[in-house]
């Protein structure tokens, strides 16, 4: 098992190298000269070349990636051209929304599409499997900030019970950080509960066929027990691995989801950046979702080793 989870490890530095390259290109893949990009249409040529100096874009490509690879790996992730902040304080300021809404919404996510998928599966053909799976379609189908607005609309200016944007700390209380994330929340949701539901219930409908389910059947123990404690056991790892996947359409979602509600986090960070031409907090904040989702993989990974013997070794 130890020598599974280092090689698993091992695995994870290309990738994140590879990561790091692709991040850093990102300011000479944009159409156009950067410096001239970031200066304006109302830039002289000695404005634009004073952008070019900062961004060190008059040497070598190759030094310029060691050099900020270098600062990297020492927690540097440069300083915004328009704030003059570091990037690693404006990550900072703006992480606790991204957080909070997306395990909120995680949470609520498993808690939904677990039962639903295994009751689909359990009452396969029936109106509740129908019911479930129309739900799953409807899901995937309407678009996340379409469902924001509606949500919005109907929950907070009609209906006012829940606040139609921003964002409440968690040390400001409980109940004011939850009422501002579960319009948010529900909205990222839905797409997640949808992709959830449907690999559940088509692992639990191959699962329910085995012989040790007919088994356990005529043993006489009850259907929650089947369901539950047998059957979904068994088909936790698919499960578990399109959790972990879901994770990048959390991370894409939270982007639509923040600007829809106005929620002050690492999404709306990155659409200001992208308008600005912020090129290193861009840098930044995608580097830091990239190895979030990397890790989140390489945790899938390990879970693995428990839920699987035969790949321990």
């Amino acid at each position: 098992m130890l020598a599974f989870i280092v090689r698993r490890i091992i695995t994870t530095i290309p990738v994140m190298a590879f990561v790091a390259l692709f991040v850093f290109s990102l300011l000479y893949i944009a159409p156009g000269d950067p410096a001239a990009v970031i200066a304006g249409d109302q830039a002289t040529p000695a404005d634009v070349e004073k952008i070019r100096l900062s961004l060190g874009l008059d040497r070598p490509y190759l030094i310029r990636f060691g050099e900020w690879l270098f600062r990297v790996l020492q927690g540097d992730l440069g300083t915004s051209i328009f704030t003059s902040l570091p990037v690693t304080q404006l990550i900072s300021q703006r992480i606790e929304p991204t957080v909070s809404l997306m395990v909120l919404t995680l949470i609520f996510a498993v808690v939904v599409a677990v039962p639903m998928g295994v009751i689909a599966a359990w009452k396969a053909g029936t109106w509740v499997d129908k019911f479930a799976m129309a739900f799953a379609v409807l899901g995937f189908s309407i678009p996340v900030f379409v469902v924001g607005y509606l949500l919005a609309y109907v929950f907070a200016l009609k209906l006012d019970w829940l606040p139609v944007q921003g964002y409440t700390p968690l040390s400001e209380g409980l109940w004011p950080w939850l009422r501002n994330l579960i319009l948010p929340s529900v909205t990222l949701g839905l797409v997640y509960i949808a992709l959830i539901a449907r690999i559940t219930r088509a692992t639990m409908l191959e699962v329910l066929q085995q012989d040790y389910i007919r088994t356990a059947r005529s043993k006489g123990l009850g259907q929650r027990s089947v369901l539950f404690l047998h059957a979904l056991k068994n088909a936790a790892i698919p499960i578990v691995t399109i959790i972990g996947i879901g994770i990048a359409l959390l991370i894409g979602g939270a982007v639509v989801t923040e600007s829809v509600f106005a929620i002050p986090g690492l999404g709306r960070l990155t659409v200001d950046a992208i308008l600005r031409r912020d090129y290193p907090v861009i840098q930044g904040v995608v580097l830091m979702f990239s190895f979030v989702y990397v890790l989140v993989n390489l945790i899938i990974d390990l879970v693995y080793t428990l839920l699987d013997p035969r790949i321990r070794y």
